[in-house]
C-alpha cells in the first residue's frame, strides 16, 4: 500500500526536525561533560602533587633529623680544630706500574652532641656495635659541648648498617677515603704510612705528602715490585737461619743510582700502624748508622790510587801487629808477610790498610770520604735519614781505623751508592726512590775511570779466590767484598767479640756493572753448617748471591762464559790468586774464609 505523496513528505520533514534537534542537544551534553571531567582531572592532579610534594619534604625532613643525610656534616658550623680533612691522595705504583698503595672508600661516625638527647643510652648502644671503643670515652664525646666530633673513623660497611639501624638522631656519616697497601709489610720503610686524616707519616707517603694530596696521576717510584719480593724473601730466611736482630738490604742500578729493592728487619704492616711495635718503624736501610768494617777498604784502595801513594803492585809489611800508641791493629787471619794491594784486599788485612792509610794522611782521607757522600746525610725521599758519626778530632788512630771501616758510621743506602761509584765508571749518584730517565744524565766523578777499572777487578779477585767466594753466581760474573764488624757494647766502651754486624756487597756483571747488591745481618747467630762462624762470607753473601741468582733472568741479565780467554786476561791481575796449600791448610782455609 502506499501513502499520498503529501502525506509522506510530511512526516520525513517532521522527522528530519526531530532528529536534527536531539542531536544538537546531545553535542551539547557531550561538550559539557567533557570539559568539566578536564577541570576534574586538573584538580586531582594540582591536588595530587601538592600532597606528593608535601610529603616528600616530611620524608626529606625525617632523614635529616634521622643523621642519615650523607651532607649533613657540610650544613654544621665546625671548629678550625675539628675540620673534615680532604681526603683524596694520588696512587703509588712501582716502576712498572704495579700498584703499591691506593685509596678504598670508607665511612667515617660523628656526632652533633647538642642533638643527642640520652647521652649514657646512646654511648653504650655504640660501644655494643663497635665493641673496641671505650663506653667511658664515647660518653665523654656525646657529652661534649663542640660542634662536632668523631666518634669511630673508617667504618666497615656491616658496622655503618648498623650504625643506621640504630636511627639516632645526631649520629651522621662522612664520607671518606682510607689508605690501604696491597702488599702489606712488603714495601713498609719505603712506603710509610698514613694517619687517620690520610697524611703521610713516614717514608715516601711523608716526603711526597703535598704532591701526592694536590697533584693529578700516580707518583711512580724507581722499586720493582718483583726484585722486592726476592730481597724480602731471602733476608727473611736468613734472619730466621741465623736467629739474628734484624737485617737490612738494598738493590741498586749502579748506572741510574736507582733504588729497586730496600727492606729492613724488623717490618710492620703498614695497613694497622697502631699494632706496630715502636721498635719495628726503625728503617736500617737509611737511618741506622753503623761501623761497617771491612767494605772501607775498597774506598782507602780507590783513594790510595786516585791520590798515587800506592799503585798495585805496592807492599806492606803485615808479618806483625801494627802498634799506635796504646793501641794494637791486627788481621783476623794473618799471613804474617809482606803483602800487595792485590793481596791486601783479597785476604782483608787490617794491618796492610792501616800503614796504606798512613801514607795518603788525614786531610785527603777526609776530602775523600766527602766527596763520595758519606761525611754527611744521605740525599734519599725518606725523611729517616741518619746522619754518619765521626770523630771531632780526626787523629792518626782515627785515620787509620776508619781506613778499615771502625770510627765512623754511616747509613748502609750512603755506603751502598759510595761504592757503586767505584765500579760505574767513577760517577756518584745520589741513591733515588724516584723512577729516573735513563738519558738524562745524572751524578759526579769522584774517581777516575781508570780507578774505577781497577776496582772492578779487585772485586771480582775477592769473589773468586777471597773471602766473599760464597757470594759467587756462575755466569753473572760477579764481583764482591765482605764485611765484619763488632757490634759496641752497651756501655759504648768497647765491643762484644761474639756480637757482629756481617755484610756482603756484591755487584754484577763486573764486565759492564749494572747492579749492586748489599746485605747486612745484625748479630746473626753461628750454626753447625757455619763451622761457628758469624761472619758476612758465612752469613750474608750466601743470601746475596740467593738474591743476584734469582733477579737476574727478570732483569733480562744473559749468561756470561766466565771461561773465555779474552774475559780471564781482562780480569786477570798478577799476583791475585790462592796460594799453594797442604791438605790440612786447604781444610782449614775452607773453614776460615769469608771474614
Amino acid at each position: 500500500m502506499y501513502l499520498p505523496l503529501s502525506s509522506n513528505k510530511h512526516s520525513f520533514c517532521d522527522l528530519a526536525l526531530g532528529i536534527s534537534s536531539s542531536s544538537s542537544q546531545k553535542t551539547a551534553l557531550g561538550e559539557k561533560y567533557t570539559h568539566s571531567m578536564g577541570m576534574g582531572r586538573q584538580r586531582l592532579i594540582i591536588v595530587g602533587s601538592f600532597f606528593c610534594i608535601f610529603f616528600l619534604l616530611i620524608a626529606l625532613r625525617l632523614i635529616e633529623v634521622m643523621g642519615l643525610s650523607p651532607n649533613m656534616e657540610g650544613k654544621l658550623k665546625l671548629d678550625d680544630s675539628m675540620k673534615i680533612l680532604s681526603c683524596k691522595r694520588n696512587d703509588i705504583v712501582d716502576r712498572n706500574g704495579i700498584l703499591l698503595a691506593t685509596n678504598l672508600k670508607t665511612e667515617s661516625l660523628f656526632a652533633v652532641p647538642h642533638q643527642i638527647k640520652n647521652p649514657e643510652g646512646i654511648a653504650q648502644k655504640i660501644v655494643e656495635v663497635l665493641p673496641h671503643l671505650k663506653f667511658e670515652e664515647v660518653l665523654k664525646k656525646l657529652r661534649s659541648d663542640k660542634k662536632f666530633i668523631w666518634i669511630a673513623r673508617n667504618l666497615s660497611p656491616h658496622d655503618q648498617a648498623r650504625i643506621h639501624r640504630l636511627g639516632v638522631p645526631g649520629l651522621n656519616f662522612h664520607k671518606e677515603e682510607k689508605r690501604v697497601y696491597p702488599h702489606g709489610a712488603l714495601l713498609s720503610h719505603v712506603l710509610g704510612f698514613t694517619d687517620v686524616d690520610n697524611q703521610g707519616i713516614g717514608g715516601i707517603e711523608h716526603q711526597f705528602n703535598e704532591a701526592l694530596v694536590q697533584s693529578e696521576g700516580s707518583l711512580q717510584l724507581s722499586i720493582d715490585l718483583r726484585i722486592q719480593h726476592i730481597l724480602h724473601d731471602e733476608i727473611s730466611k736468613g734472619i730466621e737461619n741465623f736467629q739474628a736482630k734484624g737485617g737490612t738490604g738494598i738493590v741498586l742500578d749502579v748506572k741510574t743510582g736507582e733504588v729497586l729493592a730496600m727492606v729492613s728487619f724488623p717490618d710492620f704492616d703498614p695497613n694497622f700502624p697502631k699494632k706496630m711495635p715502636p721498635e719495628n718503624l726503625f728503617n736500617r736501610s737509611t737511618l741506622g748508622v753503623y761501623e761497617m768494617g771491612s767494605a772501607f777498604k775498597l774506598l782507602t784502595v780507590a783513594m790510595a790510587l786516585e791520590n798515587k801513594t800506592a799503585t798495585l803492585q805496592s807492599q806492606y809489611d803485615a808479618s806483625q801487629p801494627l802498634k799506635v800508641a796504646r793501641f794494637r791493629i791486627k788481621d783476623f787471619k794473618p799471613k804474617n808477610r809482606v803483602l800487595s794491594v792485590i793481596e791486601m784486599v783479597q785476604y782483608s788485612s787490617n794491618i796492610a790498610c792501616a800503614k796504606m792509610a798512613l801514607e795518603i794522611g788525614v786531610k785527603r782521607q777526609k776530602m775523600f770520604l766527602e766527596k763520595l757522600g758519606l761525611l754527611r746525610a744521605p740525599k734519599i725521599e725518606v725523611p729517616e735519614v741518619g746522619k754518619p758519626m765521626m770523630p771531632q778530632d780526626w787523629r792518626d788512630i782515627n785515620l787509620i781505623t776508619i781506613s778499615y771501616g771502625y770510627g765512623v758510621s754511616v747509613s748502609p743506602i750512603a755506603l751502598a751508592g759510595a761504592l757503586s761509584s767505584l765500579i760505574n765508571g767513577g760517577i756518584l749518584r745520589e741513591p733515588t726512590l724516584s723512577k729516573v730517565d735513563p738519558t738524562i744524565e745524572r751524578g759526579v766523578r769522584v774517581v777516575s775511570a781508570e780507578t774505577s777499572r781497577t776496582m772492578q777487578k779487585l772485586l771480582r779477585l775477592v769473589l773468586t779466590h777471597g773471602t766473599a767466594k760464597k757470594g759467587n753466581v756462575p755466569g753473572l760474573m760477579v764481583g764482591g767484598k765482605t764485611s765484619t764488624a763488632e757490634v759496641l757494647l752497651a756501655n759504648g766502651k768497647g765491643y762484644n767479640r761474639e756480637q757482629n754486624l756481617s755484610t756482603f756487597v756484591g755487584a754484577f756483571p763486573m764486565t759492564d756493572p749494572q747492579f749492586l747488591v748489599m746485605i747486612m745481618i745484625d748479630r746473626p747467630i753461628a750454626t753447625k753448617e757455619t763451622y761457628g762462624y758469624s761472619t758476612g762470607g758465612w752469613t750474608s753473601a750466601p743470601i746475596a748471591g740467593n738474591v743476584m741468582g734469582r733477579m737476574a733472568p727478570l732483569l733480562g741479565v744473559k749468561p756470561i762464559n766466565e771461561q773465555d780467554p779474552k774475559i780471564q786476561a781482562a780480569f786477570y791481575l798478577p799476583g791475585g790468586h790462592n796460594e799453594e796449600k797442604t791438605p790440612s791448610q786447604k781444610t782449614e782455609g775452607f773453614r776460615n774464609a769469608g771474614y
